[in-house]
């Protein structure tokens, strides 16, 4: 499953500057609206589903090589933190419905994760 897939299927918005996300496959998703909890846990090039929209997003996604942000429950970045996630080439999605919501259809959709042991 790429990118493209996961807009088309869950009706997302695409924020930041169009790219070729058939090209961009996340490895895994993670879901959490601490930024220390995403640090810790989320795999590289994972999706990240998340209700903040705050210009630190950004920073951390690129910090971990995260393939995509979804921001949830229509929550909108501002026009910085959109114009920093261009420049890192961070893939900012939006969508209306809830994180839960979200994450269920990723999880329909296939993308799955397997947990590293001793976490």
């Amino acid at each position: 499953m790429n990118i493209q897939e996961i807009i088309d299927s869950l009706q997302l918005t695409p924020l930041t500057t169009l790219k070729n996300y058939q090209a961009v496959t996340p490895t895994c998703g993670y879901a959490s609206d601490l930024l220390s909890c995403v640090m810790a846990g989320a795999a590289h090039q994972s999706v990240w589903v998340t209700l903040q929209a705050h210009i630190n997003i950004v920073a951390v996604a690129s910090l971990l090589d995260l393939s995509a942000i979804i921001i949830t429950e229509n929550a909108q970045p501002d026009e910085a933190t959109i114009a920093k996630a261009n420049e890192e080439g961070i893939n900012l999605l939006s969508t209306q419905e809830p994180t839960f919501s979200v994450v269920g259809k990723l999880w329909e959709l296939g993308l799955h994760c397997q947990q590293p042991k001793n976490k």
